[in-house]
């Protein structure tokens, strides 16, 4: 990941003033015997030429560089229907900078002027730095690439740094565009031909004109090096060699003598126009992102938090987000935290929230995802909804003017659950929060649903798993983009907001959810004290659950007592392949079993946060716990290994 500052005026240009203020238009002229409308993004000229009958749902060719070489193509195009647009970005390389110009002409077309949603993407020479930079942050948005002799790796052109001759006028300019020294420079690891998994799982179609001897872009360098990757991961890729006909600049130019042939490319990947279902179906502003954006555009610091399970843990949406955000806001620093473990839901959020993320720091903008784990851990409703406004009412309280973001994602439950016509429990509840507190929300779950339904994609080929493939991943980031392009665009001349908190959506929520060090139970001497718990067998583990302190106790008949305060109490454990059986009570009252091997014990040690009791009384309490002298079948043991133990305050 990069961060990329560009000048006060460039952040200001996109920051403060609304799309509509931003684009002015000119006289039209003509083009090649056809109405060009022309007009500017900023300060950067641009235009769109117009079919005399355009084709069902307005596809088009996005030209990147060069707009007037080699056109009998768009010419063919024009004739059978195609709008032609281009945007110039003078050199700027394909810099996060020249992205955001890309974006704002993409809306406005689309938005404004209702072309499809996937233009044809035209790339001549260092064009493809363009092309494929635009294509991988959007390989939804994107019909099909063609390419002429592209440049796809810097180093190549304008560095120099293989066969090819580079050009070090041009490499001073990239520097220059890019805000980087040479080492940056020569280290950077996204150019075209890096990071085509979300393209090529889109299986957007890429063709390649190419001279057989160029030497100014050598194909060993940047062409072959990208189809051979691409087609590796799934995506379809041809090559077109140029062999006829007078070739100059060293191999660079060439004559195109098949026009109408490549035109068809075009035609046949970007007509009939496919259509998808909006993003904003599964987007719900309400109160927006005023404070966080206002807090983007002002030149501060900034903190964006990911609270979630392994969905946010593992690389992929959360990455394209922080890389989103670093990109618009080059003039803010921002620091994001990825407070996200693995098999954790909104129970283990509650009481962790403190530790794992507030204690870091002011947060301005919280992602909260726990809707998959939420099914997984099996949590009633109630204690659901209690742990969901616990974390909202609680991160306020730290934060009056965070904003927070609720998700809910995917898995094949609450698809099965869309399909019979419900709505999932665990959406229901992140909907209710969120609608109670005014909190933009979007529901993946039924996202992926409806796009299955409608034959969009499959689970089994496209997005596999609930931990989503490049094509989920791509998915889910595409519509978080949405929401922010949405909530910027409406509230970029928005003053903060000022934060209220409505009275609790329900008594004794887990607003005050904290842990509670294991040093404050009372244990027996079956019980040990581990200052740093490692496994003795072969199973996985979770981080942040390893390598911690313990107290454990492998011997039934172990007891302890937990004296403390407040209204919830409950504890997180690892529960392995030897995990036991434990009784409990509170105050002395009704002795209750817990067993806690899971289905997942006989191959992790699965962090395990258990609620012994969510509605007590204020005031002071005394929590009984024995490990008892049997077990699951499955186990192996009658252990019982506490990390932390959760409590409620008053």
């Amino acid at each position: 990941m990069y961060k990329i500052f560009c000048s006060f005026a460039c952040y200001i240009f996109w920051a403060t003033v609304s799309q509509a203020q931003y684009v002015k238009s000119s006289v039209p002229d003509t083009w090649k015997g056809f109405q060009r409308i022309n007009f500017s993004i900023g300060d950067h000229k641009a235009y769109y030429v117009e079919p005399k009958e355009p084709l069902s749902g307005k596809p088009w060719v996005w030209r990147s560089s060069f707009p007037d070489w080699h056109t009998d193509m768009d010419s063919i195009l024009l004739a059978k229907g195609f709008h032609i647009a281009y945007v110039s970005v003078d050199d700027q390389f394909g810099s996060p900078y020249a992205m955001q110009v890309w974006d704002r002409f993409y809306l406005y077309l689309t938005g404004m002027k209702g072309l499809a949603s996937r233009p044809a993407l035209e790339a001549v020479s260092r064009g493809g730095l363009y092309a494929y930079g635009w294509a991988k942050r959007n390989p939804d948005k994107v019909s099909c690439i063609y390419a002429e002799a592209p440049v796809c790796d810097i180093k190549s052109w304008p560095g120099g740094k293989g066969s090819g001759k580079g050009d070090s006028t041009e490499w001073k300019k990239l520097l220059i565009a890019m805000h980087w020294d040479e080492q940056q420079a020569l280290t950077f690891r996204d150019n075209p031909v890096d990071n085509l998994e979300g393209l090529a799982s889109f299986k957007v179609p890429v063709l390649h004109v190419i001279g057989q001897d160029d030497k100014i872009v050598p194909n060993t360098e940047n062409t072959y090096v990208l189809t051979q990757r691409y087609i590796a991961l799934g995506g379809p890729a041809a090559v077109y060699p140029v062999t006829d006909g007078p070739r100059q600049l060293e191999g660079h130019h060439f004559p195109i003598r098949k026009a109408r042939e490549f035109a068809d490319f075009i035609y046949r990947n970007s007509f009939p126009v496919n259509t998808s279902l909006s993003y904003k179906n599964y987007i719900t502003i309400r109160g927006g992102l005023q404070n966080s954006f206002k807090l983007f555009t002002g030149k501060k610091e900034a903190t964006v938090g990911f609270l979630g399970g392994s969905i946010t843990h593992n690389p992929g949406w959360r990455e394209k987000v922080s890389l989103y955000l670093s990109e618009r806001f080059p003039e803010t620093k921002f620091r994001f935290i990825e407070a996200a473990i693995p098999s954790l839901g909104s129970l283990a959020h509650s009481f962790r929230l403190q530790q794992d993320l507030l204690d870091s720091g002011k947060v301005d903008l919280m992602f909260l995802e726990a809707a998959v784990n939420d099914r997984g851990s099996g949590i009633d409703s109630v204690t659901e909804l209690r742990a969901l406004e616990g974390i909202v009412r609680h991160a306020k309280r730290s934060n009056p003017a965070m904003d927070i973001i609720m998700m809910s994602f995917a898995d094949t439950y609450k698809t099965a659950d869309y399909a019979k016509g419900k709505i999932p429990l665990e959406v229901f509840n992140h909907e209710l929060v969120a609608s109670h507190y005014n909190l933009p929300s979007i529901n993946l779950a039924k996202e992926v649903a409806d796009k299955i339904k409608e034959g969009e994609f499959s689970w089994d080929d496209d997005f596999k798993d609930i931990h989503p493939s490049p094509f989920g991943q791509e998915l889910y980031f595409a519509t978080i983009k949405s929401l922010f392009q949405d909530a910027f665009v409406t509230q970029e001349n928005e003053r903060n907001v000022k934060s209220s908190r409505p009275a609790a959506l329900i008594p004794a929520s887990f607003t005050k959810g904290r842990y509670y060090n294991i040093r404050n139970g009372k244990p027996d001497a079956k019980w040990t004290y581990v200052p740093n718990w490692k496994p003795a067998d072969h199973l996985s583990t979770r981080e942040g659950f390893v390598n911690v302190p313990m107290l454990v106790s492998e011997q039934p008949g172990a007891s302890l007592v937990l004296p403390f305060r407040g209204t919830a109490v409950g504890m997180a454990i690892i529960s392995g392949a030897d995990a036991g059986i434990i009784s409990y009570s509170i105050d002395k009252g009704q002795v209750k079993e817990l067993d806690l091997y899971t289905e997942y014990s006989s191959w992790l040690h699965l962090p395990y946060y258990i609620l012994f009791e969510g509605d007590l009384k204020r005031g002071s309490h005394t929590l009984t716990l024995t490990v008892l002298d049997k077990k699951n079948q499955n186990s192996k043991g009658n252990a019982c290994r506490v990390v932390n133990f959760l409590v409620n305050d008053n």
